[in-house]
């Protein structure tokens, strides 16, 4: 995996649950979405998505990129994933950069080209559109260059 793209994707987890829940959990991997700093809502059993509905929050998201269960089989059919663990979720949040045509901005370091692309995916970022809190731009290029990636 290439420097930008292992940013890339350290960016969407401090996008979508912040470096303070990642510090209290297994990197972000085992987080359920309802989550805070000091109360982590957590899952130790990696063998599927968790599919833990949190009812004030309308949604079963799971894991370090904030997965929804409704689409587990799908993508753990497509890309063969043997588990929900770290490697399978990366994997999973990879696909999903690919199906948003945004690999070929990251590693050129185009990333506010990348996260314009991937804004459908996942609610945090901006311009997303989901009525949830959405980041800023240069937070997020600022939590992209902190975890090695180069904007060009």
């Amino acid at each position: 995996m290439s420097p930008n793209l292992k940013a890339f994707l350290d960016m969407l987890a401090v996008s979508e649950i912040g470096k303070s829940l990642m510090a209290v959990s297994d990197d972000g991997y085992n987080v359920i979405v309802g989550s805070t700093p000091d109360s982590p809502i957590l899952f130790h059993d990696y063998s599927q998505h968790p599919r833990l509905h949190q009812p004030t929050m309308n949604s079963d998201a799971a894991g370090r990129y904030q997965f929804m269960g409704r689409y587990w089989e799908h993508y753990r059919d497509q890309l063969h994933l043997p588990d929900f663990g770290h490697t399978s979720q990366d994997r999973w949040a990879i696909q999903l950069i690919r199906e948003c045509r945004a690999l070929e901005f990251i590693e050129q370091g185009r990333i506010p080209e990348a996260v314009h692309a991937c804004r459908s995916r996942w609610a945090s970022l901006p311009g997303a559109g989901y009525g949830q809190p959405e980041h800023k731009l240069g937070d997020l290029l600022a939590a992209y260059e902190e975890a090695g990636g180069v904007v060009a």
